[in-house]
């Protein structure tokens, strides 16, 4: 189920997606398809602006871990 978040003073899309999701990679695609015309206000949000945020549907990349000290 979708929640509504509230973007806060110069809120972009990215910033609610890491404070929503906790990631950005994967999902701020996911947002801007949910809110069509959300891109039309340009990278800086409008404060109070409601924002649906979708459920994450795709597992956080995960990074290799490289060990340098064998």
């Amino acid at each position: 189920m979708p929640v509504t978040v509230r973007a806060f003073q110069n809120d972009t899309v990215d910033a609610l997606c890491w404070r929503h999701y906790g990631r950005t990679a994967g999902v701020t695609e996911a947002v801007l398809e949910a809110n069509p015309g959300l891109a039309d206000y340009g990278p800086i949000l409008p404060q109070g602006l409601a924002v649906q945020m979708p459920e994450a549907q795709t597992a956080a990349p995960q990074r290799q871990m490289v060990n340098l000290w064998d």
